[in-house]
Order: structure tokens, then sequence, then C-alpha cells
């Protein structure tokens, strides 16, 4: 045997280095096709397990709903006619003028006039089914606030105060004129809010919620995670009746998106003062724990304890559960769990584009590695003996 023919053979015995880099490309594609199989498989468990996590944190939900129905109500809970009442001790103020033009007869004379454009007092038109939740926006609000008028229009506005050519205020007309002829003169400033002047919110609302909350950006850590302890906007937290719902502006806007919203703005509540200063890098316009903790805004915290009863307070909504505490937390966790799902639901789709991907790669690599042994075969002569050593390579 010739030294030539050696050679050739040992060249055919070898598996051709095109074709060797070949075939290591098509074994990589197939580990990742296993790969992105395996996160596929992953995420599908996940999402199929905040699914079922999502279904039994709604029936925890609405066993708090059914179990509202005979709650019984605390003792420091306030009812619409409390509230009221404690508005009339502040008997000098525009609020109990007004309180009292609706209950006592020798208001009617007044009543249209003065009244027609008056949607209410702040703290008359929502309720908070939280005493303490109550006490604490009351206190974040303060009792101007809390006493503030309310007026559709301007011409609301202006029937409650007119001026003299001096630019006083001439006590014989509006709210003044009632206050003297009952003998119970106005004392000092009050504040009204119009809301033809303030700015609503435009935003989206929660979906299918008969509230019309807010769907307000909730903080959020770098996990994507919101903070422990936080339990969702006081503005969301206000119980509205469903008659100040919609179209209380003529615009169409209800009471939440206009007054709550630009008296509370985003004001976060937490469970506690310890988390919420935990999240402090998260607050930005304001926040509150229901064990007291009050940071007005960034650098600005009340510190102290509150010992004076705050005695004007929303009223309460229906002495049902629904806003307390746990019933917070499972809300806010399932909102969370909800969008662990999203995520787990997005990242499984782009695996899945991932796997199609490699698929699609596979198969070509496998063509070219065909068309590769096919002119190989055409242009090497191999002996019988050799014959099919690059067939040998895996196709899978």
């Amino acid at each position: 045997m010739t030294a030539g023919c050696v050679s050739s053979q040992k060249m055919s015995a070898a598996i051709d280095p095109a074709a060797q880099e070949l075939q290591d490309d098509l074994r990589e594609i197939g580990q990742r096709i296993n790969h992105h199989e395996d996160n596929i498989k992953y995420f599908k468990g996940l999402e199929n397990k905040l699914e079922e996590s999502i279904v039994s944190m709604k029936a925890a939900l609405e066993e708090y709903d059914k179990a509202s129905v005979s709650a019984t109500v605390n003792a420091d809970v306030m009812s619409e006619q409390g509230t009221i009442g404690e508005i009339l001790k502040n008997d000098k103020s525009a609020a109990a003028l007004l309180c009292l033009m609706k209950n006592q007869a020798k208001a009617l004379a007044f009543e249209h006039s003065l009244t027609k454009d008056v949607l209410g007092i702040v703290a008359t038109l929502g309720k908070v089914d939280d005493a303490n939740l109550s006490r604490l926006l009351a206190e974040w609000l303060g009792l101007e606030k809390m006493l503030a008028v309310v007026c559709k229009t301007h011409e609301g506005v202006n029937a409650l105060e007119a001026y003299n050519e001096d630019g006083l205020v001439d006590k014989s007309l509006g709210l003044h004129g009632f206050a003297a002829n009952i003998g119970r003169p106005l004392s000092g400033r009050f504040l009204v809010i119009c809301l033809e002047d303030i700015r609503p919110y435009t935003g989206e609302f929660i979906a299918d919620d008969p509230q019309r909350r807010l769907a307000l950006q909730e903080p959020k850590l770098p996990n994507g995670e919101t903070p422990p302890g936080f339990l969702g906007f006081a503005v969301n937290m206000i119980t509205i009746d469903n008659t100040c719902l919609y179209h209380v502006l003529n615009n169409g806007h209800g009471l939440r998106e206009s007054v709550f919203y630009n008296l509370f703005s985003n004001l976060q509540v937490y469970r506690s003062r310890e988390e919420m200063l935990e999240a402090l890098d998260y607050v930005g316009n304001g926040a509150i724990s229901l064990d007291g903790g009050m940071i007005r805004q960034h650098g600005v915290l009340s510190l102290g304890q509150n010992l004076a009863n705050t005695g004007v307070k929303f009223p309460n909504g229906s002495g049902n559960l629904s806003n307390h505490e746990s019933y917070f937390e499972i809300e806010r966790k399932m909102k969370e769990t909800q969008w662990k799902k999203d995520q787990a639901l997005s990242d499984m789709q782009r695996e899945q584009m991932l796997l199609d991907h490699a698929k699609l790669n596979h198969e070509m690599k496998k063509k070219e590695i065909l068309q590769f042994l096919s002119q190989s075969s055409l242009h090497s002569p191999q002996s019988p003996k050799d014959n099919g050593s690059d067939s040998d390579m895996v196709l899978n």
C-alpha cells in the first residue's frame, strides 16, 4: 500500500472540521430548545399556582363581604347624624349654619338661594368604615378642611357671601345675613371648594369597581413588589354614595376624582409607622399609618401623639368590615399576585417565541448539514470501507 493511499484513508476516517462545527451548532440549538421548554413548563406551573391563589383570595374577600352584613358596629364609630351633631358644636361656623338650614323652619326663606348649588360639607360627603382610619383622615385634613363647604358652581359660591362698595363683607346678605337673623353670627373665615375650579383626576379607574376607585400607580420596590405594610391610597378608602359617583360636575366627574382627590391626592396608608418609614423613598404626597404615623411631605413628619379627640370625623359607612386592615392586606396581596401572574404569562410568551425561533433554526441547521453531507459525498472519493463516515453525524 502506497503512502498516498494511507494518507487518504486517515483523512476519510476523520470527520471534516466543518461538519463537526455544524454538528456542534445543532447540538447547541437542541440544548436551547430543551432550556426554553423547561422554562415554559416552569412559568405555566407558576401561572396556575398564582391563579389558584387569586381565586382563594377572592373567596376570602367575599367572606368578608358576607360577614359585614351581621358585623357589630364599634361604639366609637360615628353615624352620619353623629357627624352632623359634631359639626353643629362648631356653632359659629358656616358648616354648622348650613346644617341648620336643613333642619330649621326659619331657614326656608333662604334655603333655595343659598343652598341650591351647595353640595354639602366635606365631612358629610363620604363615609369611612373604620373608626381609627376616620380619625386619622380627619386629623390629616384638619378641622378647617373637614368643615369646608363644597359648591358646584361660581354662582353657588357668590350666593354665600356678598360685598359692599368698600369691598367689605355685607353681613346682611348671604350666609352672614342668615347667621344674623338667627343670632349666631359667623366667626372668622371658612373654606369653600368650588367644583368648577378644581382640577379632577383624569386617569383610569379600577375595572369593574362599583365605587369607581382610582387606578393610581402603587409604589413599587426594585423587585416589582409593593412596600411591606402598604394598604392603599386614602382617596380610595372613602365610601361614596352611589348618587355622587357620577356626574356631580357638568363634565361627568364624581366626588372621588374631584373633591376627595383634591383633598387627599396620592396620600398613602400603611399598616404601621415602622413600615411607613421603611418606604419613605416611595412616598410622594404624604403617608399615614394606622398606628398614628404621619408624613406630611418629604422631610416633614408629624411626631408625638394627638391626645385630643377629633370631634368631626367621617361617618361610618355601614358597619361592615370591608375596609379593615386584613381586608386591605388581602386586597393588596391579590393585586400583587395578579401582577406576578401577568409577569409569568409575559415571560412564558417570551420563552415561547424564543422556542419557536430555536426550532426554526434547528430545522435550518439540519438542512444545512444534509446539504453539506450531500456535497461531501460528491466531491470526496471514499473507499467502500470508509463510505458514509460523515453520514454518521447525528441529526437531532
